[in-house]
């Protein structure tokens, strides 16, 4: 009887453990970048150590980095917790890098709706945009092409997926649906949701054992709101506008100082643009070009250039705005930084700087109005005969005691030349 009771509590104890497992749900809404990267890896690391039942990547993305993908896909290969990627919910899409990591997971999955494909090397890790005529260029373009479909032939071979169709989505730009994808190796699953996904996932054989779905505890693991502030600030076109504020911020300070909050602002602007450059495949040729463009914007103001400065600095401008992101690590059509983000910053970039410093020119220029400057030059007339030695003259309605190198006769109109102890010197008009 004893050695019954403990065998049946042994069997509680297993029932309770299994009974207890997660199932953590993972959610990508967006591009693969390195905030999502780093949302993974670090969820899947610390789920093997916690021996959670497995991980369930919920999956709508365009694409992202090369790198970012491939440091997940590392990640996911060396996990000892089953991992079913899910292309959810219905409208969403696994394209270029979300092809790859849908084809390193254990088990994929769509919902219906969706597409998966497109994962050519241009559309995954940079816009080669090479000269046909150029061999040298065909030939990285070649390269870089194969390295893919060698990279993706392997996933498939690991996940025993259609590598014939991975191949002709990395060299053509391949995309089919869920009905195809199912008919053609390419995912194993077709659910509706996360409910009938975990139906279909009972007793699913993974890693030398059967998944129990049924009766886990599912756990959705949040982004986090660092992460979420990361990844806003990661957005090209975000990254682009806090540069540019940082520049008028400075600038602002730089023309009137002691304002205190336009400098405490660029400053700011200017530390979080450059944060993201850390996430972001940053061409620094092209911050150093949008650099040399402003200091143009200023030389106008100076220099008589009849113009050249501005149309070298709006040319300049917008030459940096355009390579300011390294499209030879980064798809052009996720990263590219909007048109109409660029435009109307140069255009007022432009216009602001020349205003502005033409006008501060323009004042330093302009006589001065009171005080010993605003004397100089001003027309009076000679109430006395004037000598080198006395004489008075009425200038702008007040009587000044006046000297001159000529005599001068009363009534004459005269001219200040000088202003000493106050004593004016002048001469005839």
């Amino acid at each position: 009887m004893n050695s019954l009771k403990y065998y049946l509590l042994i069997i509680l104890l297993m029932t309770g453990n299994s009974a207890g497992k997660e199932i953590q749900v993972l959610t990508i809404d967006g591009v693969i970048n390195p905030v999502s990267a780093d949302y993974l890896i670090t969820n899947i690391s610390e789920a093997d150590s916690n021996e959670v039942e497995c991980i369930i990547i919920q999956l709508d993305t365009p694409g992202g980095l090369m790198t970012s993908m491939r440091k997940i896909i590392k990640e996911m290969m060396n996990a000892q917790v089953p991992i079913i990627v899910y292309v959810a919910p219905k409208g969403a899409r696994a394209g270029s890098a979300g092809v790859f990591i849908t084809y390193a997971s254990d088990v994929a999955a769509m919902a219906p709706g969706t597409n998966i494909g497109a994962a050519h090397p241009v559309d995954v890790g940079g816009s080669f945009n090479f000269n046909k005529d150029s061999t040298g260029s065909e030939v990285l373009t070649e390269k870089i092409t194969n390295d893919a479909v060698a990279f993706i032939q392997s996933l498939a071979e690991q996940s025993s997926r259609n590598s014939k169709w991975a191949e002709k989505s990395v060299r053509e730009s391949a995309s089919i649906s869920e009905n195809k994808a199912l008919s053609q190796k390419v995912v194993e699953i077709i659910a509706d949701d996360l409910d009938d996904l975990l139906i279909q996932l009972d007793g699913y054989p993974i890693k030398n054992r059967a998944l129990k779905t049924q009766s886990a505890k599912i756990v959705e693991i949040e982004f986090g709101f660092h992460r979420k502030i990361l990844d806003i600030i990661s957005d090209p076109n975000i990254a682009y506008i806090l540069l540019m504020l940082g520049f008028w911020g400075l600038i602002f300070e730089i023309r009137n100082p002691g304002a205190v909050f336009p400098g405490v602002i660029g400053v700011i602007c200017l530390i979080l643009a450059f944060f993201s450059f850390q996430i972001l495949p940053i061409n620094y040729t092209g911050v150093i070009m949008i650099f040399l463009a402003i200091i143009m914007f200023i030389l106008e103001a100076h220099i008589v250039s009849f113009g050249l400065l501005t149309i070298g600095g709006i040319i300049l401008m917008l030459l940096g705005s355009m390579m300011l992101i390294d499209f030879t690590q980064a798809p052009r059509d996720i990263f590219a930084i909007s048109w109409s983000v660029i435009l109307p910053f140069v255009i007022f970039t432009a216009v602001f700087f020349i205003f502005a410093f033409t006008m501060a020119i323009k004042t330093l220029k302009t006589k001065a109005t009171t005080g010993r400057e605003g004397m100089i030059g001003l027309i009076g007339e000679a109430i006395s005969d004037i000598t080198e030695n006395s004489g008075q003259v009425r200038v702008h309605g007040e009587i000044w005691n006046a000297v001159s190198d000529e005599p001068i006769e009363k009534n004459t109109p005269v001219v200040v030349n000088n202003i000493e102890n106050m004593q004016l010197k002048v001469t005839k008009k």
